[in-house]
C-alpha cells in the first residue's frame, strides 16, 4: 500500500468525470437516499473544480512516481 495516490486519483477522475458527463449522481444520491443535497452539488461550479483537483493529484502521483524511478 505503498503507493496509493495514483490509483486514488485515477478513481477520483474517472467517478468525477461520469458525474459531470452522464446523470449518474441523480441515480446514487436517491439510492443513497440523499437527493434533497442534489440541487447544491450537482452545478458544474461544484463538479468541475473536483474533476481539475483530482486531474491535478493524478499528475503529481504520476510526476513523483516518475521522478523516483
Amino acid at each position: 500500500m505503498r503507493d496509493w495516490l495514483l490509483p486514488f486519483g485515477l478513481g477520483g477522475v474517472g467517478l468525477a468525470a461520469l458525474c459531470c458527463f452522464t446523470p449518474l449522481l441523480p441515480w446514487m444520491f436517491s439510492i443513497l437516499g440523499v437527493s434533497g443535497a442534489l440541487g447544491y452539488v450537482y452545478r458544474d461550479d461544484v463538479l468541475l473544480p473536483i474533476l481539475a483537483g483530482f486531474l491535478l493529484l493524478t499528475g503529481y502521483a504520476l510526476w513523483r512516481r516518475k521522478r523516483t524511478k
